[in-house]
C-alpha cells in the first residue's frame, strides 16, 4: 500500500462507506452480520457510520461472512489499515501548541500500563533534565515554558507502582552531545538514578560487538495496543496488532544487545566521566 498521509482522515469514512455497501449489495441487514461475526448490531452500526474503526481481525470476519474475495475484498483491507493509522505532522503539533501535544501523551500514558520505549538518536522527555528538556524545544518560537512544565510534569508517571517501563537507549542517543558538557554529565547521572526506580528496566546499547539488526526509528509501543514511530517531520500512531506486534518483536531482539542495571549503570557513569572531563 502506498503511503499517503492525506489519505488517513478519509480512510474511516471510505471504509465506513464500503462495509455498508457490501452488506447491503448481500442483501444482509446488520442484525444478521452481527450474530454472524458474534458482534453486537450497535457496533456493526458504528463501523459503517463511520464512528468506530474496526480492526483489522473485525474486518476479516465481516468479509468472511459477506463472502467478499478478490480485488474487493483487498481494496477493503487496504482501506482498514490505513483507518488504523494516523499521522502526525510537527507543524499542525506546534500550531495547535506543544502543550496540547503533552496532554494527549498524558491521557495516552494514563490510560496504559507497560510502556516500551525505544530511543535511536536521543533521550525522552520522560527521562530528560529541566535542561534537556528546553533544548528539546528551543527552535520552537514564543514561550515554551508551559511545555516545559507539563513535560517534566508527566515525569511522575515514572513512580506510578501499577505502570511498567522499559526503556532502551542506544549509545548515540545517551552520548550524542546535544547539550554542553556539563549539562550532558547531569543527564547521564540522572539516568542512572532514574534506572533504580522499581518498576523501571533501563537499558543502553553500547556500539561494539556484532549488532546484525539495523533500527530505523524511535518508537513506543503502550500496552501491545498501540505504537508510535517518529520520523523527522511527524508521528505515526499505529494501532493494527501485526504493526503493534511487529515492532515488540523489534524491541524485544534490540533488548538482547542492552546492558541493564549494574552495567548500564557503569556505562553511563563512564559516559559521564567523559563529558566531565571535557569541561576542565
Amino acid at each position: 500500500m502506498t503511503f499517503e498521509p492525506e489519505r488517513l482522515g478519509r480512510s474511516r469514512s471510505d471504509l465506513a462507506e464500503a462495509m455498508r455497501t457490501l452488506r447491503r449489495r448481500a442483501g444482509k441487514t446488520q442484525t444478521w452480520l452481527a450474530r454472524r461475526c458474534t458482534m453486537s448490531q450497535t457496533k456493526i452500526s458504528n463501523i459503517e457510520r463511520g464512528k468506530l474503526t474496526p480492526t483489522l481481525v473485525d474486518v476479516e470476519l465481516i468479509l468472511n461472512a459477506l463472502g467478499a474475495e478478490g480485488a474487493e475484498a483487498e481494496e477493503i483491507f487496504s482501506l482498514a489499515r490505513t483507518a488504523n493509522t494516523e499521522w502526525q505532522d510537527h507543524w499542525s503539533s506546534r500550531r495547535r501548541g506543544l502543550d496540547k501535544k503533552q496532554n494527549e501523551l498524558a491521557r495516552l500514558e494514563s490510560s496504559s500500563t507497560e510502556f516500551r520505549y525505544f530511543m535511536l538518536s536521543a533521550i525522552t522527555g520522560l527521562l530528560a533534565t529541566p535542561e534537556y528538556v528546553r533544548a528539546s524545544i528551543a527552535d520552537v518560537p514564543g514561550d515554551q515554558s508551559k511545555t516545559v512544565t507539563k513535560k517534566l510534569e508527566r515525569q511522575a508517571i515514572l513512580r506510578d507502582a501499577s505502570k511498567s517501563f522499559t526503556f532502551l537507549l542506544t549509545e548515540q542517543a545517551v552520548r550524542w552531545p546535544f547539550l554542553p558538557a556539563a549539562g550532558m554529565a547531569m543527564q547521564l547521572d540522572w539516568l542512572a538514578s532514574v534506572s533504580r526506580i522499581p518498576n523501571v528496566r533501563l537499558g543502553v546499547i553500547p556500539m561494539s560487538g556484532h549488532i546484525p539488526q539495523m533500527p530505523l526509528n524511535t518508537f513506543t509501543v503502550y500496552d501491545r495496543r498501540l505504537a508510535t514511530v517518529e520520523t523527522g517531520t511527524g508521528a505515526l500512531i499505529l494501532r493494527d496488532h501485526r504493526d503493534v506486534n511487529s515492532y515488540c518483536e523489534d524491541f524485544d531482539r534490540y533488548a538482547t544487545y542492552a546492558r541493564f542495571g549494574g552495567e548500564c549503570r557503569e556505562l553511563l557513569s563512564d559516559w559521564a566521566e567523559t563529558f566531565t572531563r571535557q569541561r576542565e
